[in-house]
């Protein structure tokens, strides 16, 4: 699976470059422009006699992001094309300011015509790559123009109340004495939605570990897994540590470790126990290979497995860019190997919980079905919950316009040894 840089590991470097005052509008070029990629890619094919080549993908940004501006900014249509001119100049290609230029000041001539074009088109309508249409169509013949509409919205901001800090309704009323509406969430008893995002800097006690930011339908795997006072609990793939921490919070009698495979992500891991003050064993290995562990078996594994992350698309819009059809295979490949390997680490009678934050069932109930039949002690424990859509071998949630993510839950248990 080719390795492509992605939009949240290159931005900030990119932010602190630029000037103070143009950072917030930069970053929101950035979003918007990947979040409506194809949209406004169908569009300049109506403008342009061809498409340009792979070479040229940096003439395309340019053109996708200031039609983005064009149409859904209120910066200056003149400082919009004039900026996309001198880009063109900087880049050492002067041939193309004066394309799209062109381009650029016909849209502006024949917005509702152009509009109007670009709207019997599919890509333009769904605002996804093909093969993504075609496989949600085919998963979900039923919720998959819901999950394209809620795919383009910006998402809310939810934030986990530390137990060991403050209760839910305890950090609303601090939340409203500072003037920031909020409300509590529906399923994840520590879950808050904020009416509208902010930096972390200006939320109460932040600094202290009152308070994390981590979507709802991720807290969920703590509830799921309840620990209790003297259980090992392992998180696997376990960075930047958001399930890890709620554990902690909800049981901080429980010992729980983490496994990491890359040590630059676990430095994540550690600086939310620092804030949160809260202590785990970090470990960094493979969770496909045994080098790490002890020989120990554990009463829980919570295996939050790599995926394609197409549940959490509207966080991340180059989601939609960077993951190609040919990757789910590769995952799913992932995804099993690691439930194999980690299985023997788990006790008889104990549970693990598989979770991934995609949408696809390749990646989701069919790993846990092969795993199931491939595994003559793992038990499939059914989740009687008020959320998600339930499957056979596990529950879906989508991205709800409003809440939370799109996740898969399953609950596995190890078999008692006769």
């Amino acid at each position: 699976m080719q390795q492509r840089g992605s939009l949240s590991s290159l931005l900030p470097a990119a932010l602190a470059k630029a000037n103070e005052r143009d950072r917030a509008l930069m970053q929101q070029i950035c979003y918007g422009t990947l979040r409506f990629w194809f949209r406004y890619e169908n569009l300049a094919s109506l403008m342009l006699r061809k498409p340009f080549h792979p070479d040229e993908q940096d003439i395309q940004i340019l053109l996708n992001s200031a039609l983005y501006q064009l149409d859904q900014l209120s910066v200056p249509d003149h400082a919009v094309i004039s900026e996309t001119v001198e880009a063109c100049k900087q880049l050492g290609k002067p041939w193309a300011g004066k394309l799209l230029n062109a381009v650029l000041r016909r849209y502006q001539r024949e917005k509702v015509e152009l509009t109007k074009a670009a709207e019997q088109l599919d890509g333009y309508i769904y605002n996804h790559p093909d093969w993504m249409l075609s496989k949600l169509k085919h998963n979900w013949p039923d919720q998959w123009q819901e999950i394209f509409q809620a795919n383009d919205l910006a998402p809310p901001m939810c934030l986990r109340v530390n137990r060991q800090r403050c209760d839910r309704d305890g950090y609303l009323r601090l939340l409203a004495a500072a003037g920031i509406e909020a409300k509590a969430a529906l399923y994840s008893a520590d879950a808050i939605y904020l009416d509208s995002p902010m930096g972390v800097d200006k939320l109460p006690n932040f600094s202290e570990g009152w308070v994390s930011v981590q979507d709802e339908a991720a807290q969920l795997a703590g509830q799921l897994l309840a620990p209790e006072p003297g259980m090992r609990v392992l998180d696997a793939c376990a960075a930047p540590g958001g399930k890890l921490c709620h554990l902690l919070e909800l049981q901080p009698e429980a010992t729980v470790e983490a496994v990491e495979l890359e040590a630059r992500r676990a430095v994540r891991i550690d600086e939310n126990l620092k804030r949160l003050g809260l202590t785990a064993s970090v470990k960094i290995g493979d969770a496909t290979t045994t080098e790490w562990w002890n020989g120990e078996q554990y009463d829980q594994l919570l295996v939050d497995a790599p995926c394609s992350a197409t549940g959490v698309i509207r966080r991340n819009p180059d989601i939609k860019i960077l993951r190609r059809n040919e990757d789910i295979l590769v995952l799913a490949s992932i995804q099993l190997a690691i439930l194999d390997n980690l299985w023997a680490m788990l006790k008889p009678g104990g549970t693990l919980l598989y979770a991934t934050c995609s949408i696809f069932p390749q990646e989701n109930e069919r790993i846990v079905e092969r795993f199931i039949k491939q595994t003559p002690d793992a038990h499939l424990v059914p989740i009687q919950a008020d959320w998600g859509v339930e499957r056979e071998f596990g529950t879906q949630l989508f991205p709800q316009p409003e809440g939370h993510d799109g996740f898969f839950y399953a609950r596995l248990e190890r078999a008692l040894e006769a």
